[in-house]
């Protein structure tokens, strides 16, 4: 006897949300264009490195935020005969492909600073246009970040977003201080030095956010949720005498899930029927875990014996 509670609990939430993160992305998307024209014309004006390095940062951001405005479209599609789940993981894939766009972001940047620092013949910074671009640069960027704090922080779309940004607020702020520093002592070397600091900033939150669609991927069981506990939760409901073949993983950011065996006596079945103990089933790991999405497979004592589960259980 199978039953599955809240399939559908919460996902016109998730429509509405997106539709909301959509309208963001795309203010964000108009900002970090416009940015990324502006310090392309003042690299080449005043011949930074740190204003090219984050000028090229923004073009890898106008491609990721396009990603993510096209995943967060695909995730909206409704479920298939094959598509069971939706394309809800789009949105994953997404946050996938940003994090590895900032690791090669951070390598570039890596091998371009150490190349000027071992030449320094090949630094020809122009101070006062460098800062006055990096401002401009360093405002936008605070605005595209005021947009997308206002979003779901669950979502690894989103978060992948808001981590380009704020990659690119720090770039910005570390521009204008090799600005200053070359505008004040001459020392040309901090313009190189500045974009290694941003690859070394950017280097944990690609690792980060790479971990965390990985898990989503892999389908390991949502931090913060214990297998140990919910088998525990379960084994006290009235009636339950085993809970195996145990699953838990995530759809999509802020869609956990969950799916398990349950071995209930014969006597409870018959006294208070199969539907009233998948209720107490579901409220559990809705009430314990906050798992909304949970599909329990309930099956008599006395039918234990008869139970195959192949060979992955």
């Amino acid at each position: 006897m199978g039953h599955g509670h809240g399939h559908g609990h919460g996902e016109s939430g998730h429509g509405a949300s997106r539709a909301a993160d959509r309208r963001r992305l795309r203010w964000v998307l108009g900002v970090t264009a416009s940015v990324m024209v502006v310090e392309v014309v003042g690299a080449v004006v005043t011949g930074s490195l740190a204003l090219l390095a984050d000028a090229g940062h923004m073009a890898t951001d106008a491609g990721a935020v396009v990603l993510a405005l096209g995943a967060s479209y695909v995730a909206s599609l409704k479920a298939g005969r094959r598509s069971t789940f939706g394309y809800h993981r789009a949105e994953v894939l997404a946050a996938l492909v940003n994090a590895l766009v900032l690791l090669a972001v951070c390598g570039y940047l890596a091998w371009a600073g150490l190349s000027r620092l071992g030449d320094p013949a090949r630094i020809d910074v122009d101070a006062g246009p460098m800062i006055a671009f990096a401002a401009f640069g360093l405002v936008a960027n605070g605005v595209s970040m005021a947009i997308l704090n206002r979003s779901d922080k669950g979502s690894l779309n989103l978060r992948g977003a808001a981590n380009e940004v704020f990659a690119d607020l720090l770039g910005s702020v570390l521009a204008i201080a090799a600005g200053v520093v070359i505008l004040v002592t001459g020392w040309d070397r901090a313009d190189p030095l500045a974009s290694l600091v941003i690859a070394v900033m950017i280097l944990p939150r690609a690792v980060l956010l790479l971990r965390d669609a990985g898990v989503v991927l892999l389908e390991i069981a949502p931090q913060g949720l214990e297998l140990d506990d919910v088998e525990h939760h379960l084994r006290h409901v009235d009636g339950v005498v085993d809970v195996h073949d145990l699953h838990a993983w995530t759809i999509t950011s802020g869609m956990p899930s969950l799916s398990a065996h349950v071995t209930v006596t014969d006597e409870a079945l018959a006294a208070r029927g199969v539907g009233a103990i998948l209720d107490q089933l579901c409220s559990c790991v809705a009430e314990h875990f906050d798992v909304r999405h949970a599909t329990f497979q309930v099956e008599p004592e006395s039918h234990e014996a008869h139970e195959d589960l192949g060979e992955l259980h």
